[in-house]
């Protein structure tokens, strides 16, 4: 059995648009920090969010709830948050729980941001 990477979050630019790379699991313990940075760029006036979960592994409904409390403010605001998801398992659970309905979902960060 390997072991789970540690939770990270790297903020990144593409294209003048942001970017936060997670890595991990997004759960209790760590949606703070992931809902603290979303929320920095959304008041800082940022019009587009791109968050990659390409390297997450697992989230749960904390995790879900700051990515949707994160893009109902972006919205509020006349912006956007899309989600870069590779992961079946993750994939899976935005179907399952209607979640891919409230988000643009792409599988690629450079797609994401030219969309």
């Amino acid at each position: 059995m390997t072991p789970e990477a540690p939770f990270e979050v790297a903020e990144s630019e593409q294209r003048g648009v942001p970017v936060l790379g997670v890595r991990g699991e997004i759960d209790v313990a760590t949606s703070p920090e992931l809902g603290d940075l979303l929320t920095g760029l959304i008041t800082a006036g940022t019009e587009l969010v791109i968050v990659d979960l390409t390297e997450v592994t697992f989230i749960d409904s904390t995790g879900l709830g700051v990515l949707v409390g994160a893009v109902g403010d972006v919205h509020a605001r006349g912006g956007d948050l899309r989600l870069v998801v590779t992961q079946p398992q993750i994939i899976k659970l935005l179907e399952l729980t209607g979640l891919d309905e409230v988000f643009t979902v792409m599988s690629d960060a450079s797609d994401a941001v030219r969309s």
